[in-house]
This record gives structure tokens, sequence and C-alpha cells, in this order.
């Protein structure tokens, strides 16, 4: 007799916004593939990251744990493959598991994906183009062809070939909208009549911190020749100069973006096919969010709302309610409760999120959902972006955020290089967080309450907070 849990399909994209998919009201393009799982399922307007860096958030995402739990606390720190996962836990209780695509977390021994039937990863960022796969023991083939369609042919073939008796979790971790965008050929001439500008490209920062103001990301400045595939052309003043990349830059990513909704539309159609549809949970997203010209930048790392927010949409015809949609504060330790939850798997004990199925369902929010999140960047000053490291608290209506400015933050390291400092948002007076009110004596007992709040989360998830010691 088959197995009737359900089959889980996570489709999980690198740096693409939600604020570029038109089911969150995009202006910048249609995706109507991806939009698909909204209008038959249930979108998340406040599904937040806690540390908005590829690698990191993958970790938290696989374990269900906060970066100084997993281990992964910026680019260069490696994932321990041997710790608890969603994944090793479902493979463990009957599923089969695939990985494709966009691994991210080292490579060799303890940092190849384990828990896994079959996998089929990228080397470290991977290529837009001709993508070389890695899998178990060391093997590699190389694929022709563009790499969010190859990886996507690579998906509906392990499908294809399943196990009809048991259920599956198919993790489909795309490459793209990642850094340096480099579109397929036939999407060469979309968006060649320009793209809309966002309201804060011309932000100067002035009512940001110093590590907002030194930060270097800026569209005008920090895009290189490969990003732009063109050098700047001659005689430009700023004002000229920024437009110019932000086309350039825009154009691109969104032709990248096409692609990844024309795939995600051949995977839904593959599931109504094999008859799948119906008792298969899909989920998209994305490992954080990403600057698109918003306060003049491009990347990711702060804990502005364009970094923190990450799209997710779920389907689930059994359970989820078409066309929904919830404010609930979603984080992405969430997942791998949510997971087992639909697995019937307890979770790990060191797992720190919770199942979401409450809110997929469409019942009411749960009296004692979380009301606040916590945030903590820990990578200081890649060497490229120049990003203080920094932690933070989001409520429903505020922001509070300290930038430490301390070597990495790790422990052992002691390296100042920027005077702590503080911000405060006031996200119903200043949705585009433009100005800090950090300081404003009206907001005295807000920052008293938030400081109170941020010490609680740190409490809560057994971080500790920066002391300025190594």
């Amino acid at each position: 007799m088959a197995d009737e849990r359900p089959n889980i399909l996570f489709i999980l994209t690198d740096d693409h916004a939600a604020h570029a998919i038109s089911a969150y009201g995009s202006k910048l393009l249609e995706t109507p593939g991806i939009d698909r799982i909204a209008r038959e399922g249930m979108r998340f307007d406040a599904m937040y990251c806690t540390n908005a860096l590829c690698a990191p958030s993958r970790a938290s995402i696989l374990t269900g744990t906060y970066s100084h739990v997993n281990g992964v606390y910026t680019l260069s720190t490696h994932f321990d493959a041997r710790q608890p996962t969603f994944v090793s836990m479902l493979h463990d209780a009957g599923y089969q598991t695939w990985l494709i695509g966009k691994w991210h977390l080292g490579h060799g021994g303890i940092h190849d994906p384990q828990g896994f039937d079959y996998w089929e990863v990228l080397e470290d960022q991977g290529p837009y183009w001709n993508p070389e796969l890695l899998s178990a023991g060391g093997r590699r083939r190389r694929l022709p062809g563009y790499t969010t369609t190859v990886l996507t042919d690579l998906a509906l073939e392990r499908l294809r070939n399943r196990d009809r008796d048991r259920p599956f979790c198919m993790l489909l971790h795309h490459k793209a909208p990642h850094r340096s965008w480099d579109p397929d050929t036939k999407h060469a001439h979309l968006f060649a009549d320009g793209v809309p500008e966002p309201p804060t490209l011309w932000d100067d920062h002035s009512g940001h911190s110093r590590a907002a103001q030194t930060a270097a990301m800026r569209i005008s400045h920090d895009l290189t020749l490969r990003d732009l595939k063109q050098p700047y052309p001659p005689g430009l003043d700023e004002r000229e100069r920024t437009r110019w990349a932000y086309q350039r830059y825009m154009q691109d990513y969104l032709r990248c973006v096409v692609s990844i909704d024309e795939n995600v539309s051949r995977v839904l159609d593959a599931l109504d096919e094999e008859g799948l549809a119906e008792n298969t949970i899909v989920v998209y997203s994305s490992d954080q969010g990403f600057f698109l010209g918003d306060h003049g930048w491009y990347d990711k790392r702060f804990m502005y709302e364009e970094s923190l927010l990450m799209p997710l949409l779920v389907r689930y015809p059994r359970e989820v309610p078409a066309g929904s949609s919830t404010d609930a504060m979603a984080l992405n330790i969430d997942f791998a409760q949510t997971f087992l939850d639909y697995a019937g798997i307890d979770p790990h004990p060191r797992m720190q999120g919770r199942s979401l199925r409450p809110l997929l369902r469409g019942e009411p929010t749960p009296p004692d959902w979380r009301q606040s999140i916590y945030y903590r960047y820990w990578e200081h000053d890649d060497g490229c972006h120049h990003v203080v490291a920094h932690y933070g608290v989001r409520t429903k209506r505020y922001k509070l955020v300290y930038y430490y400015g301390d070597g990495l933050g790790l422990p052992g390291t002691s390296d100042r290089t920027t005077p702590p400092e503080w911000e405060l948002f006031d996200l119903e007076r200043d949705p585009a967080e433009l100005t800090s009110v950090h300081d404003d004596p009206a907001y005295a007992d807000v920052r008293r309450e938030l400081e109170a709040e941020l010490a609680r989360l740190q409490a809560e998830f057994g971080d500790k907070p920066h002391t300025g010691k190594a």
C-alpha cells in the first residue's frame, strides 16, 4: 500500500527579493508560474531570515536553528552536515530525499550533503551556463545548457523515476538570481524599454547610521564590469551613472527571474501530469531578500526590510486554502519543524523554530504566536561590501538595530573598526526606513521596551549579547 504522507517539493532560489514577484505586488515584472503557487495556496507577508547571507540562511533552513547553534556564521564557516536536519530525519522515517542545485555549505568529508538518497550540487556558487555538478563519492559531470533549466530537467527526471510507494522530499535549489545575473539568451531582449526606479534609489543615508553610509553596495559605484557586462559610458554625472547602472543591473536580474518562473511552471505542470499535485506540499522561497536599487543598493546583509524579508509561497491542496495569505511573523528556522510536522515526525529538541501548519490551515493565528523576531548578521566587513556586524529586533511596528562593529563578532576575535551605533525605525510612520528615531526623546519608552525585548530574545535563543571583548 502506498505511503499517504505528503510529498515535499521545496524550491529555493538565491537572492530573489519578494518585491520581484508579482504575487507580492511587484510592478517590475509578471511571474505567472510562481504566482500560481500563491493563487492555489498561501502567501506569507512577514517571512524573515535570521541572518541575511546565503550560507547561514541555508544552514538555518536545514537545521531549524540560528547561526550560533548550527555553526554557520558567515560565508567562510562551513556546515557540519552530520548535525540533525529535517532532511536526515525525513530520510530516517522512510522518505526518498533528493537535493539538486545549490548547496553552498562547503564540500568534502563532513561538509558534503548528508541524509540524501541522491544529490547533485553546484560547486560553491556555480555558473549560469554549462554547470559542473558534484555528487557522492567525489563524482563530477558537466551538463550543457542554462543552469536554471538544467537543474529543473534533473528534478523532473527524478520525479518521473521515483519509487511510487514512498513519499519524497525534493530540494530544488537554484543559483539564480544570484550575482552576476547572466540571463538565458532567449530572454536577452526582455525589459529593454527600461525598469521602474524604486522610490528610495536616491537615498543619501543622512537619516541612517554610519554603518549604512559607509557600506560598499551602491548601484552607482560598486557594481563591477562583470556585473554590468559593459563599461560605463563616458561623461556621465553621478545621477546619470546611477540610472545607467540601475538599468543594466535590474534588466539582467529580472531576466534571470523570468527563467526561474518559467521553470517553476514546468515543475508544477509535471506534478499535474504525474498525478502528484494533490498530495505534494510545494514551497517557493529564497534564502533572504535583496536590494533592487532600494536605498541606492544591491546585495543584502542589512536588517533593512528589503534584505530581511523572504518570499514564501506554499501550496498543499489538501490543507492550505487557495488564494490565502497571512501577516503572522515567520522565520527561516520554521521550515524544518513545518516539514516534520506534516510528515508526522517530532522535531529535534534543539530546533528553535515552530511549525507553520496552524497558519497554513488558515486558522486564526495562535494566541502565543511570536510578536517579534531576532536577527543577527555576523560577517563584519567581508572586504567587499563593508557591512558592519549587527543584531536587532523587529516587532509589528518597530525595528531596533545595534551595529557593534567588532571583528567578526565571533569567539576569539576583537578588531574594533566602527564605534557602536543604534538605529530605531517606526515602520508605521516611516515604512521605507529612511530616518532613525533612536535619539528622539519621544521614542524613549519605545527604545527601552525594544531593548528589553532584544535581551529576552537573545536569552530565549541562547545567543550572547556583544560585549566588545575577545
